[in-house]
């Protein structure tokens, strides 16, 4: 049983349904952590609106201060790497497949050294391309967590400034 063309059909399919479920897997977990991050603040000592107003400003440009972070720009990009160009696997192909004619000239086959070669050299491109991936992953969930971790940080700054001015804050 053979299943060639549709096997690769298949995965593409699958690959793709996968896709498209973790990333509404994230959006709703972000949607989530936005309304986790809110605060909630009532005037304990019955601050008119204006001076609520004025409060949470000052408070918000302190909180800031302390902690770095403000949640009226946009996040940092996550990736820090340079987009690495494609083609990995094809330019380790060829340089096997050159190192393996040379050590197949020696060995007096230099069709077969070529060949194998190109084999362990396009295999060596792809082990890279998947390290390149996983790292930039990885950098990217490092910068989630840094971005996440001065927004606590912000908000505890708020909360603290806020209850020492007569609000309560949950």
């Amino acid at each position: 049983m053979s299943c060639h063309g549709k096997c690769s059909l298949l995965n593409r399919q699958f690959n793709l349904q996968l896709t498209i479920m973790i990333l509404i897997i994230g959006l709703v977990a972000a949607v989530a952590k936005a309304q986790s991050n809110s605060l909630s603040v009532y005037p304990s000592n019955g601050q008119n609106p204006e001076q609520q107003a004025k409060d949470k400003y000052e408070c918000s440009q302190w909180a800031t201060g302390q902690s770095g972070f403000n949640p009226g720009m946009p996040a940092p990009t996550t990736s820090t790497t340079v987009q690495q160009p494609r083609g990995q696997m094809v330019r380790g192909a060829a340089r096997g497949a050159a190192m393996g004619a040379v050590g197949g000239a020696i060995a007096g086959d230099t069709g077969t050294g070529a060949a194998a070669g190109a084999a362990m050299g396009a295999t060596a491109g792809g082990i890279r391309r998947r390290q390149a991936k996983r790292q930039e992953r990885q950098q990217q969930a490092n910068a989630q967590a840094a971005t996440s971790s001065a927004q606590d940080a912000y908000n505890r700054a708020l909360a603290t400034c806020l209850q020492g001015r007569g609000y309560t804050v949950n």
